[in-house]
């Protein structure tokens, strides 16, 4: 008898099984390496944005003879905030707008993807003390200011 070579159909078949399974198992572990790539990238971008804004907080903080003069929310009729701000002896005014998302220093926009902006004052050892706290997605910084004044 003579031997016959070539590939048979139980032998394509079982290459086509373990192809399906390996392509299966590559296209999981891939998805599930981009979905850590976008949240890690999420919560980079709210670093860079925090970073941002206390570059230009941190030097208006620092001005000498500089002095908080207001700080204040807006609410509309229904009771929700419009915008939060807090306005220096300097003339700077910073303004967190929910709808938008973003803070503003006058006009000129700082920070985004910001989801809640919370700024508070107070009197510790003679000197004025404010606190801002910066919430995004996964993202949630609070740090303290004091006034050089």
């Amino acid at each position: 008898m003579k031997t016959q070579k070539g590939v048979t159909l139980i032998s394509v078949t079982i290459y086509v099984i373990v192809m399906l399974i390996v392509v299966s198992v590559i296209t999981i572990l891939t998805s599930y390496f981009y979905t850590n790539v976008d949240i890690n990238s999420t919560s980079e971008d709210l670093n860079q944005q925090y970073t941002k804004f206390n570059a230009y907080f941190v030097e208006e903080i620092n001005k000498k003879g500089n002095a908080l003069i207001e700080i204040n929310e807006m609410k509309d009729d229904s009771g929700a905030i419009q915008q939060r701000y807090i306005i220096f002896k300097s003339g700077n005014q910073y303004t967190y707008i929910p709808e938008n998302k973003a803070i503003y220093m006058n006009k000129v926009k700082i920070a985004e993807n910001i989801t809640d902006c919370i700024m508070t004052t107070e009197q510790e050892n003679g000197k004025t003390t404010i606190s801002v706290t910066i919430k995004g997605e996964n993202f949630e910084r609070t740090t303290k200011y004091t006034l050089v004044g």
